[in-house]
């Protein structure tokens, strides 16, 4: 199985990526050169004849996804409440880039900014054309090939990373076609379109998608990936659906039944269930997990790997040289249950010397038998709640300069035995059946099903409890559920890049927390990219921008 699945994965490299990019319109992706000659000989008529060259035409528009595992990931996570980057000594300052995430400072056309936001443009709309180009060459094939099913799969793609653009932006551009005229380019899309560009899409070839792929397919598309992107979108309906003004969200039509229809098709497929162990779904065999419904494939090779590792812990703590940034607030670590088993992906405390093999949490670096670690001028190396600045004085304001060893870490991804330098194997969950789980019970609680609701979070909550913390639906009014929901989701999703979204649709994303204050309203979607701007005149300025 591991041999299959790493043979998979290297298909998923995109070894075949410039050969599909040279239709592509320049006009959505002017920070990435595509203009490529080399390959320009790939045509329907020549490629795309069997089954075998069409799975390595679907290579790229697969490896995008990784794309996400920076920009995407790092401003989902650092303009919420889950995650800090305080400036240590020289290192992370960076002019200002991750305070200004936190602290939801950023201004359009600002460089440190500019880089985040324009990266996930770019991420994402390659991804788009990537998608366009295989697709019109599949559609124009003359091979005895399922078109049916691969369009599908291409399509479905394509709304998965309009959806990122439609979460991040709002109004952007729909092109489904890879020829676009530059002399005419396509102008912003509003809010509401887009969101009823990707449901119809998803809805539309749902039924021409496998009911689940086999395990020598881990990482494709199919109607169970649908579906949980389906409830996702459902779930944030009025985000979606509305529009964001200067004033801030002005709220779209709710669609909670359709939330319930979409997790009862994923819950009642048979095809996925709760693993054990909370941990099975962050191993470097994750893969196995019954739960994990679609994930980000990684390789254990240079530039191919998951380096969530490497952001969080401590230049000393493995021999790679992980960066020390990445970790989380004290309030948010302080809001968990000390018994609840999930967080034991929390580094907090001394820290020992740790053997090089597969860990994850605190399962490492916690044998006392070992030698005690410490920092690179010699002091414990101890991980702590606080932020505290080089001269040991507690940080309360804004994090400018902290000690290496400030801040709780989140180890929450296993170290793999494997790793070529920082990259490592383990893939990255995009979509698991708990989420599942707390999306319709969020969806019951607002039909006013309360006590349904609460036993899906108990279903989720159970193998994270022992002995068994139940919450009782006799406690709960829905008002005072929907904030219990809100909870349970940050401690089930945490570092999942999810908590962005749930803080917008609870009116909560510009509200003050630990090193922020509150923030303007509009920023619930970011900044058109300036850069964006510039190379297309038929783009305008999101409101209050």
């Amino acid at each position: 199985m591991k041999a299959f699945k790493t043979s998979l994965k290297s298909w998923l490299t995109g070894v075949l990526t410039l050969a599909l990019l040279a239709p592509v319109a320049l006009t959505l992706q002017s920070c990435t050169d595509l203009d490529e000659e080399t390959f320009g000989v790939v045509t329907p008529d020549n490629f795309f004849q069997t089954p075998e060259e069409v799975l390595a035409g679907l290579a790229p528009v697969y490896a995008q996804l990784r794309a996400f595992h920076w920009s995407f990931w790092n401003i989902s996570q650092h303009t919420s409440d889950e995650t800090l980057v305080p400036t240590r000594g020289t290192d992370w300052d960076d002019s200002g880039r991750w305070r200004a995430l936190h602290q939801h400072t950023w201004n359009p056309g600002d460089p440190v900014a500019e880089q985040d936001f324009n990266g996930a443009w770019v991420d994402a709309f390659t991804g788009v054309a990537r998608a366009n180009t295989v697709l019109a060459n599949v559609e124009a094939s003359s091979a005895d090939i399922d078109k049916a099913g691969i369009s599908a799969e291409l399509r479905l793609l394509r709304a998965y990373y309009y959806y990122i653009l439609l979460d991040f932006f709002g109004r952007v551009p729909i092109v489904t076609d890879p020829a676009v005229d530059e002399d005419n380019p396509p102008g912003n899309n509003t809010r509401a379109e887009v969101f009823n560009f990707v449901l119809t899409e998803v809805n539309e070839i749902r039924g021409s998608l496998p009911t689940k792929w086999d395990a020598n397919n881990f990482g494709r598309v199919d109607q169970g990936v649908a579906d949980a992107l389906l409830a996702r979108l459902y779930l944030n309906a009025e985000v979606f659906g509305g529009s964001v003004t200067a004033g801030g969200l002005q709220r779209g039509p709710a669609m909670w039944d359709r939330v319930v229809e979409a997790a009862d098709r994923v819950l009642n497929s048979g095809n996925y269930s709760l693993a054990g162990d909370y941990f099975q779904n962050f191993r470097v065999n994750n893969h196995t997990s019954p739960e994990i419904i679609f994930a980000t494939t990684f390789l254990a090779k240079g530039g191919l790997g998951l380096n969530f590792q490497m952001r969080t812990l401590h230049y000393n703590q493995i021999p790679q040289t992980p960066w020390n940034g990445f970790s989380t607030l004290a309030e948010t670590f302080n809001s968990f249950d000390p018994v609840d088993k999930r967080t034991k992906f929390f580094l907090v405390g001394q820290m020992y010397a740790q053997p090089n093999e597969g860990c994850l949490g605190s399962e490492c670096f916690s044998d006392t038998s070992s030698p005690p670690l410490t920092d690179r001028n010699g002091r414990p190396l101890i991980f702590t709640p606080e932020f505290f600045d080089p001269l040991g004085n507690r940080v309360t304001g804004n994090p400018i300069n902290v000690d290496e060893a400030s801040g709780v870490r989140v180890l929450k991804w296993e170290i793999d035995p494997a790793r070529t330098g920082g990259d490592m194997g383990d893939d990255q969950p995009i979509f698991r059946l708990s989420e599942i789980y707390l999306s319709k019970a969020e969806a019951l609680n607002e039909l006013g099903r309360t006590a349904e609701a609460v036993d899906l979070v108990n279903a989720v909550r159970a193998r994270s409890f022992d002995p068994p913390k139940s919450l009782n639906a006799g406690d709960f009014t829905q008002a005072s559920f929907r904030e219990q929901i809100l909870q349970e989701r940050k401690f089930e999703l945490f570092w999942e890049a999810t908590r962005r979204q749930d803080l917008i649709r609870h009116n909560k994303f510009n509200d003050a927390w630990e090193f922020k204050n509150a923030s303007q309203p509009f920023k619930a979607v970011f900044p058109i990219p300036q850069i964006q701007l510039d190379a297309n005149p038929s783009l305008s300025q999101n409101p209050g921008y």
